[in-house]
């Protein structure tokens, strides 16, 4: 994907559904949910584990069919053999976009999604794009 193609998504959407929250500081999910939140964005953690707790002040859900809101971006923080199946729920819940975070790389859940009409990022990660291309709010 290139770099306007990834500007252009990070500049028009608004809603992430963050697939994989933690609540462990050190996690990399974690520090994304914060960054992603400090510009403005606003962040929906999704982890069953986790489901009905806050998370950095944001309702944690258990799964993407419990948000109640449109979802532009779902953010996956889970190994790559998971993102097939949140590929599906992506679609089913009529997210647009399917980023997938850097080491997670998932092929058919890429064609799925591109042939659902998502639009697809894979194995790179919203915190280092978004400086990466000057648009730091």
């Amino acid at each position: 994907m290139q770099d306007s193609e990834i500007s252009q998504i990070l500049q028009k959407i608004k809603t992430i559904a963050l697939v994989g929250a933690s609540d462990n500081p050190s996690r990399p999910s974690y520090g994304v949910m914060a960054y992603l939140l400090a510009q403005g964005y606003q962040v929906t953690p999704v982890s069953p584990k986790l489901a009905g707790q806050s998370l950095l002040g944001q309702q944690v859900v258990a799964s993407l069919a419990d948000i109640r809101h449109p979802i532009d971006m779902v953010d996956v923080f889970r190994n790559a053999d998971a993102a097939y199946g949140v590929a599906q729920e992506a679609i089913a819940v009529g997210a647009k976009i399917l980023w997938l975070q850097l080491g997670v790389i998932n092929e058919q859940a890429a064609v799925l999604a591109k042939n659902a009409g998502l639009q697809v990022v894979m194995d790179r990660c919203p915190k280092i794009e978004i400086p990466r291309l000057g648009l730091e709010r």
